[in-house]
């Protein structure tokens, strides 16, 4: 009966090191280091700066493994799209950057997997009073309006465009 060992890490994305704590966990399993790190790195590429969880899951009778990489947070995605290093410390008066719509959609539809959302627009309704809590624009208004928008049915053709995208 194969065994399996699950190995979670937080790790900034596409730099994971062959050194401790992850190094010899994986050499003790008898996996090639180098290998995995590479395949992690590769994996992982896109979220640079970002932290991540990773899980990798062994099967330690024949030293077969998977990578899953997580979802980093709705602010670090935020964050990261907005170029923006840090949330606001007063999101009422300091805002720190502004993103568009599709950008919110695309974080929306990459995120899924954690959200909680039955609909597109739920969604993105709620990343955007995510990103008007750590001080973020939407196409240079206050996410609060944008959100009285989809409600009244302003952004139904941009939020349409992408549902298929959604239900996937």
């Amino acid at each position: 009966m194969p065994q399996e060992k699950v190995i979670t890490i937080q790790i900034e994305g596409g730099e994971a090191r062959p050194g401790p704590p992850l190094g010899p966990t994986l050499s003790s399993l008898g996996l090639d280091v180098k290998k995995v790190v590479q395949e992690i790195n590769e994996k992982t590429k896109d979220f640079k700066g970002m932290t991540i969880p990773v899980k990798i899951v062994v099967n330690t009778s024949n030293k077969n493994y998977n990578i899953e990489v997580g979802i980093p947070t709705i602010t670090a995605l935020l964050l990261k799209e907005a170029g923006a290093s840090e949330p606001s410390g007063d999101p009422g008066h300091n805002k720190v950057g502004d993103i568009t719509l599709e950008k919110i959609i695309q974080i929306a539809i990459r995120s899924k997997p954690k959200m909680l959302s039955k609909s597109l627009a739920s969604a993105v309704k709620s990343i955007l009073g995510t990103a008007r809590s750590i001080g973020l624009t939407v196409d240079n208004k206050d996410p609060k309006e944008v959100i009285e928008g989809i409600e009244k049915g302003q952004y139904k053709d941009i939020l349409d465009a992408y549902e298929d995208k959604w239900l996937d």
